[in-house]
């Protein structure tokens, strides 16, 4: 088992929600009947998926799972008649993901929201113009976040000259033009 990888759930730990705090970028909404049904699934479920979170507990992933969590969700479970609040005693589960780059964090929240839904095309914008102007590239940010050059170059506002331009500032040589006829 690679350690790297299992590191996160080898953390996993109960805390007051209270110590949580929500990152500044997250580009995802979810509509109020949606929260009401992941309130739902995790009465029904159980709570399956801890919320991520960086060293100082800010929110990585599971920003809607610690909403539901809050005293100020009223959702009640129909067995019980209580809030999740109530039913965890203000306590979440947790694993922490401690990254050196920044742009991973982000990284992080944007692909675990993309395999789960769909995103917001300002905060997006702001997420990409963001990492671009950090100094990644479009490969990595395409990478990272699994786009394609051409979602990056939509999102980034630039002009065409210009994303060009960045998308070829750190190529070190070119292939060589080959004309190819029919025979």
């Amino acid at each position: 088992m690679d350690s790297k990888v299992a590191a996160p759930l080898q953390s996993l730990q109960w805390v007051d929600r209270n110590l949580l705090k929500p990152n500044d970028y997250n580009p995802n909404k979810v509509s109020k009947e949606n929260l009401i049904l992941l309130t739902q699934s995790i009465f029904v479920n159980g709570w399956t998926l801890p919320i991520v979170v960086r060293p100082d507990y800010t929110i990585i992933d599971g920003f809607h799972r610690w909403t539901v969590s809050g005293p100020e969700w009223k959702a009640k479970d129909k067995r019980t008649g209580k809030t999740l609040y109530e039913l965890l005693g203000g306590t979440v589960p947790v694993v922490i993901v401690a990254h050196t780059d920044e742009s991973d964090n982000i990284y992080g929240t944007v692909t675990h929201n993309r395999a789960r839904g769909t995103h917001l095309l300002e905060p997006m914008k702001v997420i990409v113009k963001k990492l671009l102007n950090a100094g990644k590239t479009v490969e990595e940010i395409g990478k990272q976040l699994g786009m394609k050059p051409e979602e990056v170059f939509r999102l980034s506002d630039f002009s065409r000259d210009d994303f060009l331009e960045i998308m070829t500032k750190n190529v070190k040589y070119y292939s060589k033009a080959e004309f190819i006829t029919k025979i």
